[in-house]
């Protein structure tokens, strides 16, 4: 971030206690950053997108595109941060529709606690002007829940198995019908993640447009069929809430705002 606004900093050092971060000006260019952890990537890009937005248009000379370009390594299913598949099935689209703004988002490796190592690669575009006001007052029934239960690594298919059925199952006792359900559960290829991971994300599609999430992480200690039944216990509950927007989406459409 200090790159991309040119930013005068102080304390930005391992251990610090205190930082300070004076932004001067936005600039578009290839940024990269890596923390050498399995810090997330989604945070990465949460706080980058934006600034490189809103960044003055590349020079011909420089780019005829006049996108930036952001290659962000580290985790990309993290604890504490939006999972990767929730950027490319819930935000992302979210933004391409109501903000008329298209950024490409490329998983080139997965990478999951402890260990890191994903990486991911976005084009930015440069945005012409202010984002357009929008009004979300109807969300319509449910069309279709989708969903994505994975593991990686040694980790069993079992796993990824004993979610989704765990998730599927919580869902229906919501009263919602089966038949809307599509839930996979896959084995990540070993040359596309680093370690051991699995997880959950689940998305409702609606007929009016929106677009509702749930997800989980797995962890130590907790079971497979725990993590799918939160997930979707998530995903419920954001339904009932009767609103346009999950909670996630809410919170980064007002600090876009």
């Amino acid at each position: 971030m200090a790159e991309i606004c040119e930013a005068e900093t102080e304390g930005i050092k391992q251990n610090s206690e205190s930082i300070s971060f004076t932004p001067q000006h936005l600039k578009p260019g290839h940024y990269v950053a890596d923390p050498g952890t399995a810090g997330a990537t989604t945070l990465l890009l949460q706080v980058s997108l934006p600034c490189l937005l809103f960044s003055p248009r590349r020079s011909q000379d420089e780019d005829p595109t006049g996108e930036s370009i952001l290659t962000l390594r580290g985790g990309t299913n993290a604890i504490a941060a939006p999972q990767i598949d929730y950027t490319i099935q819930v935000f992302l689209p979210f933004i391409r529709r109501h903000f008329n703004i298209d950024p490409k988002l490329y998983v080139k490796r997965r990478g999951y606690f402890p260990r890191g190592g994903g990486e991911i690669s976005v084009i930015v575009p440069h945005a012409p002007g202010p984002l357009p006001p929008i009004t979300l007052t109807s969300r319509g029934a449910v069309e279709v829940i989708r969903g994505r239960a994975y593991v990686a690594g040694s980790l069993p298919i079992r796993i990824a198995q004993l979610m989704a059925d765990s998730a599927k199952a919580r869902i229906i006792a919501s009263g919602i019908d089966r038949r809307l359900l599509d839930i996979t559960a896959e084995r990540e290829r070993d040359t596309d993640a680093i370690g051991n991971g699995s997880g959950i994300i689940l998305w409702a599609e609606t007929e009016e447009g929106c677009i509702i999430a749930g997800s989980a992480i797995g962890t130590r200690g907790t079971n497979a069929p725990e993590t799918g039944k939160e997930a979707a216990e998530e995903l419920v509950r954001n339904l009932e809430y009767g609103g346009c927007v999950d909670e996630y989406m809410q919170v980064r459409c007002r600090h876009w705002l």
